[in-house]
């Protein structure tokens, strides 16, 4: 566990005044630790402001479409008021790896060269646990729309990809969302698809006013937003350059015309729960 340190306080602050369209450029200083709880081995490394961040690397299994993904979606999430650590594109320098002693690490190094992307690390947070502490009907019906608008096949009891921190939820780990991307043919076409994944989501039992968020959520991502946010991905994680980013912006606001099939599907699953 890395402990607390003096950057807290500063990073508190910026928190409250990032918005979906200020994303920043660091360099990679520093290798610290494995997060080996992650399928893509991600890590805690230090930037050249002094930072600690959770880097997602390109080289990693599902390469740079689960960090458009990771992106994308949480984006979206703090366009929709979520609490989500700043996002931070990374120039990852290959010579980091001379002095890691793992093999793995090495070659996941190596072949993440160039612009990643990674989350600000923040110290002392701990896994968040509905059990422990209940969410709102408002806060879960919101998560369960958001997780649901972009495909998130992650949040469930398996992997919770929300932490507690200063007695707040924070949004985390989104690499797993926009999952249709992985059927590229039948991505746009996907985007009325009502995600029967959602039956599986942690916070579905509390989310007991998913009718009432639909308005409210789709207010606030208008396609003019999601192109803003589309237009943040790097021509480099993209094969065919703008024709994957209208693909993208396709999916994204036929899903939020076509809302009321996912808010149905979840509505379905959650009356089975209770």
């Amino acid at each position: 566990m890395i402990l607390f340190n003096g950057a807290e306080a500063k990073n508190v602050r910026n928190y409250n005044t990032l918005t979906a369209m200020n994303l920043r450029t660091i360099q990679t200083m520093r290798y610290v630790t494995p997060l080996r709880e992650g399928g893509s081995l991600p890590a805690i490394v230090e930037g050249d402001d002094d930072g600690l961040y959770v880097l997602k690397f390109r080289g990693a299994g599902q390469g740079t479409k689960a960090l458009i993904a990771e992106l994308v979606a949480g984006e979206i999430a703090r366009t929709l008021g979520f609490k989500i650590p700043e996002i931070v594109f990374v120039e990852l320098n290959t010579d980091l790896a001379r002095t890691e002693p793992d093999p793995e690490i090495q070659d996941l190094i190596k072949g993440s060269g160039g612009l990643n992307l990674a989350l600000d690390y923040l110290p002392g947070s701990i896994m968040y646990d509905p059990l422990i502490e209940k969410p709102s009907g408002e806060l879960a019906s919101r998560i369960v729309w958001f997780d649901a608008f972009t495909a998130n096949v992650d949040r469930t009891p398996r992997n919770a990809n929300m932490l507690w921190w200063h007695n707040a939820v924070w949004l985390i780990d989104h690499g797993a969302a926009l999952f249709y991307q992985h059927d590229w043919d039948r991505f746009a076409e996907n985007s009325a698809n009502p995600f029967k994944q959602i039956k599986d989501h942690m916070l579905l039992p509390f989310a007991d006013q998913l009718e009432k968020v639909d308005g409210d959520m789709k207010e606030k991502i208008i396609p003019e937003v999601l192109k803003e946010i589309v237009g943040l991905i790097p021509d480099e994680w993209m094969e065919r350059g703008k024709e994957d980013r209208s693909r993208y912006i396709e999916f994204l606001t036929n899903r939020l015309e076509t809302s009321r099939n996912f808010v149905e599907e979840a509505l379905d699953a959650r009356n089975l729960h209770i």
